[in-house]
């Protein structure tokens, strides 16, 4: 049997393709932190007619022998239910109520106060508390 030339099995050095390829892949990774994205954005225009309108808002307080004051208003006890639906039809349903009583006052009166807000329709209603 005789040896042609053309019967060679050809060996592929890829050894310069690797050398390349690590060459590129070291400058990609020095080039890349440099790289700042920049796009246009064309934001809407806003509205500088209307003025900031500062939403109303109701603050009970509970004192320890349960007078019961809504902003500079007073109410007794026995009056404050029929006195705050009074009051509070000057106020939107949607502001927020802010609740704070002493602490020594029985759960329970605490809590007609919250159902008496709850039933004049406001449902944005918070307790305060110290801490």
């Amino acid at each position: 049997m005789t040896m042609f030339p053309w019967d060679e099995q050809p060996e592929l050095n890829i050894t310069p393709l690797v050398d390349v390829m690590l060459v590129l892949l070291a400058i990609l990774m020095v080039a890349t932190p440099a790289i700042v994205y920049e796009e246009e954005i064309n934001l809407p225009q806003g509205s500088r007619t209307k003025a900031y309108a500062k939403r109303s808002q109701l603050h009970i307080r509970v004192d320890g022998k349960r007078q019961i004051f809504v902003g500079k208003e007073r109410f007794s006890w026995e009056r404050f239910a029929d006195g705050f639906l009074l009051l509070s039809q000057k106020v939107p349903k949607d502001a927020p109520v802010y609740i704070s009583a002493d602490k020594h006052l029985p759960y329970q009166d605490v809590i007609y106060i919250l159902k008496t807000v709850k039933e004049a329709g406001f449902t944005k209603v918070s307790l305060l508390t110290d801490g």
